[in-house]
């Protein structure tokens, strides 16, 4: 009973420090706020601020996973290029060596529990105050972190696994085949890594595992080099949907670790006596250490930072050469573009933590925006277009568009529903009212495009003949939908921040109402001019049925101006809008 009770004590002490690490990460991601995005920003610059953006990142939401996927998902779309994801992703091998380190120091021989209920106390007031929730969400999740090792540490401690002869004639018994220990050891911290989905779990049973004297510390360094491979199959999993560039990012993610775990396995044992000697440890290889918790856990973690700085350090000048391999195990048509109806942000499902989904999602929306002002272009060439065979072929491309946007806006508020379901700050629940309004104004956006291309159908099929002025008139209703619909693809783009100035809300307002203006008088000439006979009425109907559809599509796009408009006073007020 006792066995049983310390095992379940076990795996409740890592699922705690599993989960106090992901409420942690979702509170610094709020705390971060926008920040977090302009970062995202400078990923582009060039090979070093790459690296130093992902080490930024990883530490900040503390998933290297995370950092891994949403680079694949920017590869996908095209906002990063491959050399550039390369390096973002060796950035995140270093930031998640952070994790490590909050370990070691939550880890040490102090018993933080008085520190840890404090911060409990403290975390809860903060909640019910409402003032600085994101804060008490924070130290609730740093609190269940410290706890958990704690109650990991002292749980091995009453297990006495050192005395218990099963688990030591086991690592005894594993530890004595050389490097074909190492091997081992590391297939197992691989295949733990991507089962439980957290590098962090699987560091914390191995530092748990070292400290209690039971596994020797370079078979424990081998399960860390196994912990960087099992991270990479995540994305690499993730990638399997997505474009060839994006599968090349995530074999990039596989090969950089496989050739650090490659050329670290080569001089091991030497790279390991040193960081031992480093901290004034002896190294036996194979066997045990009796040398204090704290400094094993020190050992793994310098060793964990030095592996991954020093990987990064030699791989980021070869990144022109990783690339080159990459694109050859995974060659593809350079010409080749992605399928216009596959989602380019949001594919991949949410991403590890809330405030980071709700940045795709913007970026998905933006997506969406720049296919309705693409189908537009198509219509407004349908209505230039005589020849029969390429007539019939551009209205197929706008049925298939039409169809395209209304897959979007299912799946992007689908996805929308599921982030609301997570932990977000007050900002990002007021995001996922807006986006949802956005997605479904950016749709009817798409509807009204189709209905334009339909009526010029009818125009077709019928042989209705315009006249001059009507050709005019539809030319400039369309041009001035058109400069309408570029104002809010720009208001939606990643480099205005999702946001829209005061001048460009101003000149999106003057062109809704210069359309509506437009529409009035083109409503009341066009009963003149069908009584006085300049065109038939039938030609009549359906030139002002344009017009009309015309308009419609002004005032859903004068709709996501304001969502947008209200999202930025939000912000500056602080307050819902």
């Amino acid at each position: 009973m006792q066995l049983a009770l310390q095992i379940i004590t076990l795996i409740g002490s890592v699922a705690m420090l599993m989960y106090g690490l992901k409420v942690m990460s979702e509170s610094l991601q709020k705390m971060a706020g926008s920040k977090l995005s302009n970062v995202l920003g400078t990923m582009t610059t060039n090979r070093f601020t790459g690296v130093l953006t992902g080490a930024f990142i990883t530490a900040a939401v503390q998933s290297s996973t995370a950092t891994s996927v949403m680079t694949v998902s920017f590869v996908s779309a095209g906002i990063l290029s491959l050399a550039q994801a390369i390096s973002v992703i060796m950035g995140a091998h270093i930031g998640t060596t952070f994790t490590a380190w909050i370990m070691v120091l939550g880890g040490g021989s102090f018993d933080l529990r008085l520190i840890i209920y404090t911060m409990f106390v403290l975390a809860v007031a903060l909640i019910y105050s409402k003032k600085n929730a994101t804060l008490g969400d924070f130290l609730i999740g740093l609190s269940l972190l410290l706890l958990g090792l704690t109650t990991l540490k002292i749980n091995a401690t009453e297990m006495h696994l050192d005395e218990m002869p099963a688990v030591r004639n086991f690592f005894i018994a594993t530890s004595s085949w050389g490097y074909g220990s190492y091997l081992l050891y590391l297939v197992i911290g691989a295949i733990l890594t991507f089962s439980v989905q957290s590098s962090a779990a699987i560091m914390a049973i191995t530092m748990t595992l070292c400290s209690s004297h039971v596994l020797p510390i370079d078979m424990g360094i081998a399960l860390i080099l196994g912990e960087n491979l099992g991270t990479t199959i995540t994305a690499n999993v993730v990638a399997l949907s997505a474009s060839t560039q994006a599968r090349r990012a995530a074999l990039a993610h596989f090969v950089s670790n496989l050739f650090g775990v490659i050329w670290v396995l080569c001089v091991l044992r030497p790279f390991v006596g040193l960081i031992c000697h480093l901290w004034g440890v002896a190294f036996h290889p194979g066997i045990p250490s009796d040398v204090s918790p704290d400094k094993l856990n020190a050992i793994l973690a310098t060793f964990h930072t030095a592996f991954n700085v020093t990987n990064t350090f030699i791989l980021v000048w070869f990144i022109p050469l990783i690339e080159k391999l990459v694109t050859a195990l995974l060659p593809g048509k350079p010409e080749q573009k992605e399928m216009d109806s596959q989602l380019r942000f949001i594919s991949a499902g949410l991403m590890s933590t809330s405030e980071l989904s709700i940045f795709q999602a913007w970026k998905e929306l933006h997506v969406f925006s720049i296919r309705t002002h693409r189908m537009l272009n198509m219509v407004k060439d349908l209505y230039h277009e005589n020849d029969e065979t390429n007539f019939v072929k551009l209205f197929s491309r706008i049925e298939k568009y039409e169809e395209i946007c209304d897959k979007m806006e299912v799946e992007i508020a689908r996805y929308l529903n599921q982030v609301a379901d997570g932990r977000l700050s007050d900002e990002s629940k007021r995001d996922v009212h807006k986006m949802l309004r956005i997605a479904s104004e950016i749709e009817s956006v798409g509807d009204s495009n189709y209905n334009l291309s339909r009526y010029i159908m009818h125009k077709h099929q019928s042989k209705l003949e315009y006249t001059d002025y009507q050709d005019r008139n539809v030319e400039e209703m369309f041009r001035l939908v058109s400069q309408a619909l570029e104002l809010m693809v720009t208001s939606l783009g990643e480099n205005n921040n999702y946001n829209i100035s005061d001048d460009e809300f101003l000149r999106a307002e003057n062109i809704e109402t210069e359309i509506n203006n437009f529409r009035d008088v083109l409503k009341s000439q066009n009963t003149i001019k069908v009584t006085d006979h300049e065109y038939d009425y039938l030609s009549g109907v359906n030139y002002m049925d344009i017009i009309l559809e015309c308009e419609k599509m002004g005032d859903y796009i004068i709709n996501v101006e304001e969502a947008i408009k209200e999202k930025k006073l939000s912000r500056e007020n602080g307050r819902f809008a």
